[in-house]
């Protein structure tokens, strides 16, 4: 299994109301359009002292991560929805993408 860990680099004061657009709006979107999160929330560990959060998400392949990321940023639903509250309080983020055993995923997950 495909298993992209996003970690994202925040402005400061801008973590809680980053994280409840993400669980509250940006999450449902993502299951809507059949992309597997596997888990988000906030670093137990801000380095530098800077807010940080982080967005795991599943795939069968590395064409379906590309598949499926290409159609939601692309889609109506979040240009219009809650892109703008997702990507304004960024000041940078990273992605890693690791080919790891179904145990790994599943033993991370979190309800949505």
């Amino acid at each position: 299994m495909i298993l992209e860990i996003r970690t994202y680099r925040l402005h400061p004061g801008t973590r809680e109301e980053f994280l409840r657009a993400m669980t509250e709006e940006a999450i449902p979107l993502l299951l809507k359009a059949g992309i597997d999160v596997v888990a988000a929330g906030p670093s137990l560990y801000n380095e530098d002292a800077d807010e940080e959060a982080v967005l795991m998400r599943g795939f069968a392949s590395l064409e379906q991560l590309a598949e499926q990321q290409d159609a939601f940023y692309s889609s109506p639903e979040w240009l219009e929805g809650p892109r703008e509250a997702i990507v304004a309080p960024i000041v940078q983020y990273h992605s890693i993408v690791l080919d790891v055993p179904t145990a790994v995923v599943e033993g991370l997950r979190k309800p949505y």
